[in-house]
């Protein structure tokens, strides 16, 4: 698989050169060109080639052989790479929102901690063996949850993110997906 690319950064659109449609697909995946699944590196191809784009959606265009051409074959890859695009945009949205609200729980549970811990400590705790225990307890666990949710926020969802805009990017993709011969 060849690619062109486009180089202004004006323009959003991608050109690879392919030997036939069977370079966008797996080799060990051999059902229908409707559900099979995607070659890695026709996807780290796309994704490599994206990163400079805009976010408005990228101008696809993939160059078959004029003899290879399908056009029953290119409704259903087309169909098929925006099902690909668009399923993998819901899932990643939904693992960085689920990291958010995972970070947001543990702080909240690090504020509660630390709020037990204040008020054990108000109360004296010296005075009763549990209460001391209990600010054993209970002021690393405020630490770790609140560090933890903090990590979880704002470090952890950002791995997510240039996936996500990825198939952002690309999830807008149905009328922007072209064929041509070469």
């Amino acid at each position: 698989m060849n690619s062109r690319l486009s180089l202004g950064e004006e323009t959003s659109e991608i050109s690879f050169r392919l030997e036939d449609y069977d370079d966008i697909f797996s080799d060990f995946d051999i059902r229908q060109y409707s559900s099979r699944a995607l070659s890695v590196d026709f996807l780290d191809e796309i994704k490599r080639a994206s990163r400079d784009k805009n976010d408005g959606g990228i101008d696809l265009t993939l160059h078959i052989p004029k003899e290879k051409r399908s056009k029953s074959h290119e409704v259903v890859i087309k169909e098929r790479l925006v099902l690909h695009f668009k399923k993998h945009f819901h899932l990643f949205l939904k693992e960085k929102r689920q990291m958010m609200k995972m970070g947001i729980i543990m702080i909240i549970m690090g504020i509660i901690c630390m709020l037990g811990a204040t008020m054990v400590m108000f109360e004296g705790p010296s005075q009763r063996l549990f209460m001391s225990f209990f600010i054993v307890f209970l002021e690393p666990a405020a630490w770790f949850l609140l560090w933890e949710g903090m990590d979880q926020i704002l470090f952890r969802s950002k791995k997510v993110s240039p996936d996500l805009d990825f198939y952002h990017k690309m999830a807008d993709a149905r009328g922007k997906i072209h064929f041509k011969s070469y």
